[in-house]
């Protein structure tokens, strides 16, 4: 379970807990895998060029093998199986300090003039410049004004309801006082080489030649599957239908697939295959790559216009009444973007609006709560959609409990960028148990969840993982 403690003020989630108890379980055998009965599959992708296709050395294999049975190899002996479990590296969840100390914040805002935050007036802030005599004048513009009225009506909402959970946190010995860890040295996290860039490949699939009726068929990695035949990763939704985890090895890199999940890696102008599933979703989450300043001056991940964001066929993917969940910045011109104009876009109705607050392991905001910045929370919109004719639900005597508006999600955020908490556990009691779910703009995978995105399988690289034993 992911939920350490649940109050009336929300969820104390241990993020990393959850990741681990997913079975990444690797069952493989002793041969090289150059072995001809070695159980793999490739998907070979060729590169692009302006006249011709040519091959390249990218491919994906599938490791497919049965547990339980022992496949001759050539000699007429058995292979012997061995088991590679893998856990999540706890190293990405080490948040010791706030990444800005309130002590710090207190410096810089001395040289503040104070504002009032009530009144919504203009005033200007002059602000030391370090090294320099000069001061430059800062005006809050229309945007930063709303900012701090939205701040100012769930402040104490925030505080009282996360100091609850970090209390029971601290009895419970999740969460723990500083001092208790100061013994162990930080090491600098290595993270994997971003040599495989998947939106880049996502791009370059939609220059390949079609593959015509095949084009938006589902592969599908059964239990029993001994081989599979070459198929095109990148216009189809790809389901491990096993219990245990499978590998692919996309243009050099490995990913792991969890079992009892499908994904489909694509951008937004491929979701037919989505489409083309034959499913409706229950619960839609969505975490959107939102338009902003630091992005733009990044060029790091392309983001998406508000007009693209409601091109997203929804409507499409919805099954009656589906739960949509979707993940916003503090930023009030998206805020107010999907309650008035989004959601209706869409025929769904606004039902509460929830926050993650960003804490570290000793319970500390990563953020100062006032700082007129960075905020340690963010927002999640959730809407149901509405049918245009009374339509009965499915399973109709399952009991959903009515949402909460401003319930907390209170956890140590993973120091991966945009690495969001499961939403799965906190979400049960509103959802049908046997319901179908979908991520849109997903980074990494989920059993009993499809997932989408051009980063989709970005989180699932092997190097964010370690592996812990292994025997035969």
């Amino acid at each position: 379970m992911s939920v350490v403690h649940q109050l009336s003020a929300g969820w104390l989630l241990d993020h990393l807990s959850f990741i681990n108890k997913i079975n990444y379980q690797l069952h493989q055998h002793h041969e090289p895998c150059c072995s001809k009965n070695e159980f793999t599959t490739s998907v070979h992708f060729e590169s692009l060029q302006m006249d011709s296709v040519s091959s390249s050395g990218a491919c994906a294999a599938f490791i497919a093998s049965d547990p339980t049975t022992k496949p001759e190899n050539d000699d007429g002996g058995n292979y012997e199986m061995f088991t590679q479990k893998f856990v999540f590296r706890p190293e990405l969840f080490d948040v010791t300090k706030p990444y800005i100390t309130p002590a710090v914040h207190k410096e810089c805002q001395q040289s503040n003039e104070k504002e009032d935050l009530m009144n919504g007036v203009k005033k200007e802030i002059s602000i030391s410049i370090i090294g320099k005599k000069r001061k430059r004048c800062v005006v809050f513009n229309q945007g930063e004004l709303d900012a701090m009225e939205y701040h100012t009506k769930i402040r104490e909402l925030i505080l009282d309801g996360s100091l609850q959970l970090i209390q029971e946190g601290l009895k419970s010995g999740f969460l723990y006082p500083l001092f208790e860890k100061q013994d162990k040295c930080s090491k600098p996290i290595t993270l994997p080489l971003d040599t495989c860039n998947l939106p880049e490949l996502c791009e370059m699939a939609k220059h390949l030649p079609s593959l015509n009726e095949m084009e938006h068929q589902t592969l599908q990695l059964v239990e029993e599957d001994t081989s599979v035949t070459e198929q095109d990763l990148f216009l189809r939704v790809v389901e491990n239908n096993s219990s245990f985890t499978k590998v692919i090895t996309l243009m050099g890199q490995k990913y792991l697939l969890p079992p009892k999940s499908s994904f489909l890696l694509s951008d937004i102008s491929c979701m037919q295959p989505l489409l083309n599933y034959r499913k409706t979703f229950d619960v839609i989450v969505i975490d959107p790559p939102w338009q902003n300043k630091s992005v733009k001056r990044s060029n790091r991940y392309s983001y998406l216009s508000p007009l693209q964001i409601k091109q997203i066929p929804i409507p499409k993917l919805a099954a009656p009444n589906c739960l949509l969940v979707t993940w916003v910045t503090n930023r009030q011109k998206h805020l107010h973007f999907i309650k008035e104009e989004l959601y209706p876009s869409w025929s769904v109705e606004v039902v509460a609006e929830w926050h993650w607050v960003k804490i570290t392991n000793s319970g500390e905001f990563v953020f100062p709560l006032d700082s007129p910045h960075k905020k340690p929370y963010e927002g999640l919109i959730l809407g149901r959609v509405q049918e245009k004719t009374a339509l009965p639900l499915r399973n109709a005597d399952v009991n959903v409990l009515p949402i909460p508006d401003h319930k907390l999600i209170v956890s140590v955020p993973c120091t991966l960028h945009s690495h969001k908490p499961p939403l799965a556990e906190v979400l049960k009691d509103y959802i049908k148990p046997d319901g179908e779910y979908l991520e849109l703009f997903a980074r990494n995978l989920q059993p009993g969840w499809t997932s989408w995105g051009n980063e989709v399988l970005k989180f699932q690289h092997v190097d964010y993982f370690i592996a812990l034993e292994s025997g035969s």
